[in-house]
């Protein structure tokens, strides 16, 4: 192995963990030292990689015997916190999976230690790596001011899918492990200060706790008047009826993504947008369109290993070229903490105003 490679510790092996580690496997500035998972998926992944790696079903052994310089945390939400600060500690650079954590408490203390500690903190926000969703900021940034934002994301899940689904809801509901997706968006969108939430929710089946709701939607204002909501929900109930919606309007008009995936749980396509539908406002003198409707297709479009590979690339530059990445992890924090405060306005049935 090459003496200058990174050598990383990826921590949960599950979709998207795996797809880290793939990714890691394939880029020659990284090698995969170990891999670390409580149950069989750690097994399963090392068969994937080039050359395999050692396995440890215990994160701290596994800091200790790898002698890791980076570690890749993709396990449940409620370890996150722990494990990252416990990475920081020991002198390792850190990509975090979202949510950062399942407090804003949490988050605050993760980021402090990464700047104490001068380490790289990279969290997961794949959607700032897609082409496509570039693309679309930029549109929704033109349409001029105020802006509403109509965006959800509802997963018809079953099998496997709804038992990772139920495992996530032990620690947070989908508006926030989804939604800091989404309000991330939109604060790019904007550009604006977030100044109140409002949201609902709803407990579908009793296979969850019944502190909890699989489903939830929640609205947001900003201090430029603009608007937006986010719709979120898990389960075997769900409909398939407008499960994707990516929708901005403003004074100009209104700009869509488009995506041709018809089930809701092809978690792969949750990603894949190839289709930008924009529409201009402006009359003739007649009262007639001035402009057609425009839709920008991309040929070809990094799929979900595509984007965990763009990820890690940017992991990567950003510990080679000592990249500034606090704002970055700021404004992780904030979009966290927006969502918790949505979490806050659904158990309380009051406006929170930030």
């Amino acid at each position: 192995m090459n003496s200058n490679q990174i050598r990383v510790l990826v921590v949960g092996c599950g979709h998207m963990g795996a797809s880290h580690a793939l990714a890691y496997d394939k880029h020659p500035g990284f090698q995969v030292v170990g891999l670390v998972s409580r149950g069989s998926s750690k097994n399963k992944l090392n068969h994937l990689l080039a050359h395999p790696v050692s396995l440890y079903d215990d994160f701290h052994q596994a800091m200790t015997q790898s002698e890791c310089q980076a570690v890749c945390i993709s396990t449940y939400p409620d370890t996150h916190e722990s494990y990252a600060l416990a990475a920081l500690e020991a002198g390792c650079h850190v990509f975090l999976e979202k949510p950062m954590a399942i407090t804003a408490q949490g988050a605050e203390r993760i980021r402090s230690s990464a700047e104490k500690n001068q380490k790289k903190l990279v969290v997961g926000y794949i959607l700032r790596h897609h082409p496509v969703w570039q693309r679309f900021v930029v549109e929704a940034q033109n349409l001029g001011k105020p802006l509403v934002m109509r965006m959800n994301l509802n997963q018809q899940s079953h099998g496997n899918e709804w038992a990772v689904h139920k495992k996530l809801m032990e620690s947070l509901s989908p508006i926030v492990d989804c939604g800091v997706h989404y309000l991330d968006v939109m604060c790019q969108m904007t550009q604006a200060k977030p100044v109140a939430v409002s949201a609902i929710g709803v407990r579908l089946t009793p296979e969850i706790d019944q502190a909890q709701y699989n489903y939830g939607q929640l609205q947001i204002r900003f201090d430029d008047g603009s608007v937006g909501w986010y719709e979120a929900g898990w389960g075997p109930m769900m409909s398939e009826t407008a499960f994707f919606v990516k929708d901005v309007i403003g004074p100009s008009g209104s700009v869509s993504l488009v995506q041709d995936t018809q089930k809701s749980d092809d978690i792969a396509g949750h990603t894949k947008s190839d289709v930008l539908l924009k529409h201009h406002a402006e009359l003739d003198d007649k009262g007639h369109w001035k402009h057609q409707d425009h839709r920008t297709i991309w040929e070809q479009t990094p799929d979900h290993q595509g984007l965990c590979d763009l990820e890690q690339e940017y992991f990567y530059q950003a510990i080679v070229q000592d990249l500034d990445l606090s704002q970055h992890v700021l404004e992780a924090v904030d979009s966290l903490k927006i969502a918790l405060a949505c979490d806050q306005a659904v158990k309380t049935g009051q406006t929170v105003f930030l």
